[in-house]
């Protein structure tokens, strides 16, 4: 795949709604390594789901529209984006447990 490369970005969106017990970890690894994301998605016990995540700018925003969207059986009802200054502190994307 070609993508466009606008350079380092990071982002942590809090993703709400139904989106605990709906595979939603499993969702978000996958489709962070198809764009090529590194970073964590975690449950929290406030019921939403934590995604930290960098890469290059224009990836991420594509990997967030997935995450808007979420996996079947999941219900999007809000998601909250702070854009943050890359770090460079991950290898890989992972679920933090």
């Amino acid at each position: 795949m070609n993508h466009p490369v606008t350079g380092p970005a990071r982002f942590r969106a809090l993703i709400r709604g139904r989106v605990q017990m709906v595979g939603f970890r499993a969702f978000a690894e996958m489709r962070a390594h198809t764009w090529g994301v590194t970073g964590y998605v975690r449950n929290l016990a406030t019921g939403e789901v934590e995604v930290v995540a960098e890469g290059d700018e224009e990836l991420l925003k594509s990997f967030l529209a997935e995450l808007r969207r979420g996996p079947r059986g999941a219900s999007v009802t809000d998601v909250l984006v702070s854009w943050e200054q890359p770090r460079g502190e991950f290898d890989e994307f992972s679920v933090r447990y």
